[in-house]
């Protein structure tokens, strides 16, 4: 497998991790809620930050996923 390869299954699992992440953000903040409902707000703005927050592990592991494809895979 070429370097070429194995940068391109890194890009895949960073579009799919950064795909994952906007899908889910934008859901929910799509859905209504009253304006005055604080709690649901607060609710709803934790399971954003606790997706966007999560996917800074996911990225973490696409680093060692790409450390380990560019130096311990071999051709």
């Amino acid at each position: 497998m070429t370097l070429g390869w194995k940068l391109f299954i890194v890009f895949l699992g960073f579009l799919a991790v950064l795909g994952t992440v906007i899908v889910i953000a934008f859901r929910e903040r799509g859905r209504h809620i009253a304006g005055d409902d604080i709690a649901a707000q607060q609710a709803q703005d934790a399971r954003v930050m606790t997706m966007v927050f999560s996917s800074i592990i996911g990225g973490m592991l696409l680093t060692l996923l790409t450390a380990w494809l560019v130096f311990f895979v071999g051709e």
